[in-house]
């Protein structure tokens, strides 16, 4: 039985692929390498994110750099912004929540003040408890904040959380707290790496949804 809902932000409730994509090519020209597409953001995108760029770079990173790297896409997506939407299930899937009785909180591994900001924006904050990005320097895994958020929310059933994400991370943080997990096929990674992990994937927000109701999650491990 799952009484409540962690979202995950961005390539979840926000439809935002094709501005980090145009971020991270931003960031890319600043550092004078060439741009990358799609595809290949996909398969090299992991989480610790200093990875993903030492990978994209083919290069190792160090701590100095990293902030550099970390605050520049930021600086760059913030650029890209505001020509990004909700998904268009977005409105629904969480008002389908709340219809059931859960309760539901969002968090993001996006700078928290940013974050806040964005959900204000899209008249969004009536329907969590509690809105968590992260503080300080990113890019690290989901794990430490989700256990965090929970401590907040004052969780003691963990059992009975599922955590709605797009990315391999986000199954990974669950199945660390003993929660549920429901992978959306959001564009963070190819969908037949998102099955491989062994967890539900769904097509769209409102198919997410219904694995909760139905209770076919991830099991607890």
């Amino acid at each position: 039985m799952v009484d409540h809902v962690i979202w995950d932000w961005n390539g979840t409730l926000l439809d935002d692929g094709h501005a980090v994509l145009d971020a991270l090519n931003r960031l890319l020209r600043e550092l004078g390498r060439a741009p990358t597409d799609l595809a290949t953001y996909r398969s090299l995108y992991r989480r610790p994110v200093r990875r993903f760029y030492e990978l994209l770079l083919d290069e190792p990173i160090d701590d100095q750099r990293w902030d550099r790297i970390d605050r520049g896409f930021h600086e760059a997506y913030a650029v890209e912004v505001g020509r990004v939407r909700l998904h268009g299930q977005a409105r629904v899937a969480l008002g389908r929540v709340a219809e059931a009785g859960r309760s539901q909180s969002l968090l993001s591994m996006a700078p928290h003040d940013h974050l806040v900001t964005m959900v204000a924006r899209h008249d969004l904050d009536h329907h969590f408890d509690r809105v968590d990005g992260v503080r300080g320097v990113g890019g690290g895994h989901k794990e430490h904040v989700l256990r965090d958020h929970l401590a907040a929310l004052g969780v003691e059933r963990t059992d009975r959380v599922v955590l709605i994400g797009d990315a391999l991370d986000d199954a990974a943080a669950a199945a660390a707290v003993g929660a549920h997990a429901v992978l959306y096929d959001g564009g963070s990674h190819p969908v037949e790496d998102l099955r491989a992990v062994g967890v539900p994937v769904a097509g769209s927000l409102l198919e997410a949804i219904d694995l909760v109701d139905t209770g076919a999650t991830s099991p607890v491990r």
